[in-house]
């Protein structure tokens, strides 16, 4: 049981680590909002301009958010892990 305690410690992250990824996991979480947010808002202002190719332009919105919400989930658990 004590060899148990002692690998558990020596596995844990340290303080500053544990720190370090939840700044990295902020980050990663800030630039996805920020990121879907210019795609939403150009998307709204190229539906005003066109409004006849608004399905097209909704369906590659989508498909943009869809990719950054992909690569923001895998560095926050790149960031989590660490």
């Amino acid at each position: 049981m004590l060899n148990m305690l002692a690998v558990l410690q020596q596995a844990a992250p340290t303080t500053i680590g544990a720190g370090l990824a939840v700044v990295g996991a902020g980050i990663a979480v800030l630039g996805a909002g920020l990121g879907i947010g210019r795609i939403g808002g150009h998307m709204a202002e190229a539906i005003a301009r066109q409004p006849e190719a608004g399905a097209n332009i909704q369906t590659a919105a989508i498909i943009l958010s869809v990719f950054i919400e992909g690569a923001a989930l895998f560095g926050l658990v790149i960031a989590l892990l660490a």
